[in-house]
């Protein structure tokens, strides 16, 4: 995991995704996640906007590993990629070409 503890531009702590390490708890913390509908299993299930969003948080921002993201952080991306098929819809006045997949959570 690299990156790891960074600061980001607000001067707050981030942590750059992905579960592991505290023994016991942190697989306890892993399994709920992907309860919650996070983690590499769900990663899977991303359509090709999700996986350009995550693309574009890891090398154009550098916000890390994208591919075991938690519950939170897949809902917030799929949050922006629905903003963007809605825009996508209002400027062309048809559907974005990338069909949207159905998104699990919990």
């Amino acid at each position: 995991m690299q990156q790891q503890g960074q600061m980001n531009e607000q001067g707050n702590q981030q942590s750059s995704g992905g579960g592991g390490g505290g023994g016991f708890l942190g697989g306890l913390g892993d399994k709920f996640n992907s309860a919650a509908g996070g983690g590499k299993e769900s990663e899977k299930n991303e359509d090709m906007l999700d996986k350009g969003i995550d693309a574009i948080q890891q090398y154009g921002f550098k916000q890390g590993d994208q591919s075991n993201e938690s519950a939170v952080e897949q809902a917030k991306d799929e949050q922006i990629s629905d903003f963007i098929r809605g825009q996508y819809k209002s400027m062309s006045g048809s559907d974005m070409p990338i069909k949207d997949k159905e998104t699990r959570f919990g």
